[in-house]
């Protein structure tokens, strides 16, 4: 089903640039809200008269993706305790909102700002608003990051790895983040056979349901598929080999690797360390 989210934490550019890749996400387009001048432009919303906020809307099958994972991305990727700033953009259209359409929404962004407010020094000062006008910002303000070719939004990159930092302990911040992997047979999940699904243990995305693991002998969980979209490849010529590298499709955080060998009638071996697992029982 589609429904529509709107979010601002500070420029809208990075904000958009990091939704776009996510799973999920049908549409994105960024413009002001929540202020009081009609058709605002840019120049207009940049003198910080106009009280809107810099905003990313975003249409989004919940069939694939849910409120709640879209809101554990922007927290992630924006700092929700300083107002009226993110980095080094200050003024009220930087401020951190959420402005949601449908009422039911505003028990979902309420519970995650109290559970994120674990993760973060200072109080989260989310504004939770009643959407009201969205006005689309100008052209050339789309897809901005896309027609200049870069990837990420250095800000946005540099949030994550602050609250990462936080959220995780060393142990996974060093496989998750750097790329590194447990010692074989150390992991909690070896051995573990209950009911239930595998989150990602940065972002808390889906990643395998337990009927997807088998039994190893390598020292690592193994799985023969991953739930849809959850992950993506990338190549990896660590360590003098060629290698499918298995990323988190939302926080493209390090998981594992991706072998053919597989004992099921998939023939894959997702090769998943267990602690960037969190196990959610059913």
């Amino acid at each position: 089903m589609k429904e529509e989210i709107i979010l601002a934490g500070g420029c809208f550019w990075g904000i958009q640039s990091a939704f776009d890749k996510i799973p999920g996400v049908i549409q994105t387009e960024v413009g002001y809200i929540g202020g009081v001048t009609q058709n605002p432009t840019y120049k207009e919303v940049c003198t910080d008269s106009t009280g809107h906020a810099e905003a990313v809307r975003i249409l989004y099958d919940s069939d694939k993706i849910s409120l709640a994972e879209l809101l554990d991305i922007f927290f992630m990727i924006h700092d929700p305790t300083t107002p009226d700033r993110q980095g080094p953009d200050i003024g009220r259209q930087y401020r951190s909102a959420v402005f949601y359409t449908k009422a039911k929404d505003k028990k979902i962004i309420t519970q995650k700002i109290k559970e994120y407010g674990a993760y973060f020094e200072q109080p989260i000062i989310t504004e939770v608003k009643q959407g009201g006008i969205f006005y689309p910002a100008e052209t050339y303000h789309q897809k901005y990051f896309e027609k200049l070719g870069k990837k990420t939004c250095p800000h946005v990159e540099k949030s994550k790895d602050a609250f990462l930092r936080k959220k995780l302990t060393p142990e996974q911040y060093r496989i998750m983040r750097e790329q590194g992997t447990e010692a074989p047979f150390s992991g909690k999940y070896i051995y573990f056979d209950e009911k239930g699904i595998y989150r990602c243990a940065a972002c808390g995305q889906k990643l395998f349901d337990s009927t997807s693991k088998f039994q190893t002998t390598c020292g690592w969980p193994g799985f023969d598929k991953a739930c849809p979209d959850a992950v993506t490849l990338k190549k990896d010529f660590s360590h003098f080999m060629v290698r499918d590298e298995v990323l988190c499709s939302h926080c493209q955080s390090h998981l594992g690797h991706l072998f053919n060998d597989g004992p099921t009638t998939t023939g894959l071996r997702y090769c998943i360390n267990s602690a960037v697992l969190d196990f959610e029982k059913k």
